[in-house]
């Protein structure tokens, strides 16, 4: 929480608002995220309803209460507007109903409910603006629509206390309780249309809630079966999922088949094959087969709540162009105050009679449609669109920066190994030379690499136990970074690593070199081994590359980027990978620390820089490259580095996440202009700079209108992001 805010938002709560479903909840304002507070209210800085952190699907009070007060408005106005404005019609049938003085204390009487219960939200929200000095909204509206009613009220009741000036041509002080009435509706019109515009907002987060499962079937030691709910899975438990049902956690299968939609993490509607030994995700659909999995993330560590949080927290997050509406609204509404006072002294000095009423209505007017709403608007519900709509594609921004950066972004640095290749690499060839025989030189090699997570490790591991060797007891176990590792086994020292490990060790590789080359030409990672300082042979591993990297490099060329293979393994290794795949160029042989100068030296080329990666190793790299991109399918420390990480860690998600930040900040630029446009043209107008000229004055129930409509119309174009095709 943000601390320097929790003091006083503590005392915001409206006393309109009933108490949260949830006494603990946390709620912020949708503009000023950086606001929070247990339960709901009013935002310190803008004066708007505050929202929950995280939807619970519970009805919305703030809606409920603005609904009400609007329909009570409406039915008052309508019948007040009707009395004011009837003599319009031919024969002015309301004189003839009502003598000025009953008609005048109708108004009055129609009005009050309206201005004094309808509004009062308004006023409340207001006070607190001036009493915080972070003038808002609500400061221009209860400021209009209190000298409306209150200059009306004072006319009715003591006409006798008014100069000539405010009297018109038959000696009567004109009175605005319709304006003002009219006012508050329209407001509240606007108020109510913009809760549930913003409302769905928040669909996505909603769905990705209802998409979890309510309950698991837990396997017993005994064998027996039970439903559990899902908060008492633990990590280790044995559950069964049937066909058809959802799979409750994330776990491996360890008996049966099946095939998994997992359209709601990727996209991608076509079922995945699961055998045992799979990795399977929490709220996946389970198709007609029957598994047994064991969990392995429960509660806040499972992918969708991980999915969760991180929607939530982009959503939350400010763009850097927030910052121009930020500056342009802390000037704004003082400014407005400003043109208001200038606008009565110039109308009540130079206004054709009744020059003080014509003061007072222009006035109002300019205090209704300058209201920055809809700028403050812009920005924000644009993010919280597409944060949404990104995750329903597997696209999970962590924050609006990377919106904004991504589209810029001109040159994409991708890892190899569990980026563009699978990360599951197969060992291919073992080749011993000197006294060492294939078997002996496997069981070493495979023993030293157990205690690895290293993907090459693990395929060197399954490959040794798919040929029934048995692992040794090694001691002394050291990882040398970007080089590989040593141990000792029956007391020799046994080293495994690139050529510059064996480089290192003074170990000489010239006669074996054109075979190893002829190797890695067709893509494998070839590792030395060494005894007591002497080559023992070699291990060559190959990890095929993904279905998917060849359509992901190509549609991410028609972007206009270019892609640049970032890699740790061989060169050779890498330029057959690159080849396959049409990368345009090849940065091989780096370690983890070479990994940031390289992107570093991009960036000084004046290249705007995507960095994609998976693991630990490629996390200083996606810090400091401009837009960090995780694999989904990486370590916890990779998808904590970036900035945009892809669920299901396929590169075509690249391609999405850029479509989707070109027309998110289009989006954002037109409700800035929407916004700008109406405000600059609206303010004028309502002043009366037009009367002078063509006669034209804003009434300001049309200005209340205009105001409603352009915020609810900066939230409908904000909506439309979730119709962009990804």
């Amino acid at each position: 929480m943000m601390q320097e805010n929790s003091s006083c938002c503590h005392n915001q709560k409206d006393s309109h608002n009933p108490p949260p479903s949830d006494p603990d909840a946390v709620y912020t304002c949708p503009m000023h995220p950086e606001v929070e507070q247990i339960g709901p209210g009013s935002c310190p800085k803008c004066g708007m309803a505050l929202e929950p952190l995280v939807s619970d699907g519970q009805e919305n009070h703030e809606l409920k209460d603005m609904t009400k007060r609007f329909f009570l408005a409406a039915i008052f106005t309508v019948p007040l507007f009707i009395i004011s404005m009837g003599d319009l019609l031919p024969g002015q049938p309301i004189s003839k109903l009502l003598s000025p003085s009953w008609k005048v204390m109708l108004e009055l009487i129609l009005a009050t409910p309206v201005c004094l219960y309808s509004a009062w939200p308004f006023y409340v929200r207001g006070v607190q603006s001036i009493k915080l000095k972070h003038l808002n909204m609500f400061t221009l509206i209860g400021l209009g629509v209190s000298v409306a009613y209150s200059y009306s009220v004072v006319a009715a009741l003591v006409p006798d206390w008014f100069p000539k000036t405010f009297k018109d041509v038959h000696g009567h002080v004109p009175v605005y309780f319709e304006a003002a009435g009219v006012i508050v509706m329209l407001i509240l019109l606007g108020q109510v249309l913009e809760l549930r515009a913003r409302g769905k907002t928040g669909e996505a987060i909603r769905k990705l809630l209802g998409m979890a499962a309510k309950s698991a079937r837990i396997v017993l030691e005994n064998g027996n079966e039970e439903d559990i709910a899902l908060e008492k899975v633990k990590i280790g438990d044995r559950l069964r999922v049937r066909p058809g049902e959802k799979i409750p956690v994330d776990g491996i299968v360890i008996d049966g088949k099946s095939s998994i939609d997992e359209s709601m993490i990727t996209g991608e509607p076509i079922p995945i094959e699961k055998n045992i030994g799979d990795h399977v995700v929490g709220a996946t659909l389970n198709g007609t087969g029957s598994l047994i999995m064991e969990a392995q993330k429960v509660g806040a560590d499972t992918l969708l709540s991980r999915i969760i949080h991180m929607v939530g927290e982009a959503q939350r997050s400010r763009a850097p162009i927030q910052k121009m509406a930020d500056i342009v609204s802390g000037y704004f509404v003082p400014a407005v105050i400003l043109i208001a006072m200038v606008t009565f002294i110039v109308w009540a000095k130079y206004g054709p009679d009744p020059s003080m009423t014509y003061a007072i209505i222009n006035a109002v007017a300019v205090l209704i449609i300058a209201c920055p709403c809809a700028l403050g608007l812009a920005t924000p519900m644009s993010i919280m669109v597409s944060t949404g709509r990104g995750a329903m594609h597997g696209v999970l921004f962590k924050n609006a920066e990377a919106i904004e950066v991504m589209r810029k972004v001109n040159t994409l640095v991708v890892d190899k190994t569990g980026t563009l290749t699978e990360g599951k690499p197969k060992m291919m060839q073992v080749q011993a030379y000197g006294s060492f025989d294939e078997a002996t030189l496997l069981q070493l090699v495979a023993s030293l690499e157990k205690g690895s997570e290293h993907p090459l490790a693990e395929a060197i591991v399954r490959g040794a136990k798919d040929k029934h060797i048995d692992f040794v007891d090694v001691t002394d176990f050291q990882s040398v970074t970007g080089k590989g590792v040593v141990g000792r086994i029956h007391n020799q020292e046994i080293a495994l690593g690139n050529k510059a490990l064996m480089d290192h060790n003074g170990i000489s590789l010239g006669h074996i070199m054109s075979k190893v080359e002829s190797l890695q030409s067709q893509g494998q990672t070839v590792m030395f081994i060494s005894v007591d300082q002497t080559l023992a042979g070699f291990v060559g591993v190959a990890d095929p590359i993904k279905e998917t990297s060849l359509d992901a490099i190509e549609a991410i060329h028609k972007q206009g980027l270019e892609v640049v293979m970032l890699t740790g393994d061989n060169k050779k290794t890498a330029e057959a990978v690159a080849k396959k795949l049409g990368i345009d160029r090849v940065i091989a042989e780096v370690l983890p620390e070479e990994k940031v100068e390289a992107v570093k030296n991009l960036q000084n080329q004046g290249k705007i820089v995507a960095m994609a990666g998976d693991g630990i190793n490629d996390a200083p790299a996606l810090a400091q490259a401009n837009v960090g991109i995780a694999m989904g399918t990486g370590t916890d420390i990779a998808i904590e580095s970036a900035d945009i990480t892809l669920v299901k860690g396929d590169l075509r998600g690249v391609v999405r996440a850029r479509k989707l930040s070109k027309a998110t900040m289009a989006n954002i630029k037109q409700n800035l202009f929407f916004a700008f446009i109406y405000n600059s043209a609206g303010v004028p107008i309502a002043s009366g700079v037009l009367y002078p000229f063509f006669g034209i004055l804003l009434s300001p129930m049309i200005a209340a209108l205009a105001m409603s409509l352009s915020s609810f119309s900066v939230i409908i174009n904000s909506l439309r992001l979730k119709k962009v095709k990804l």
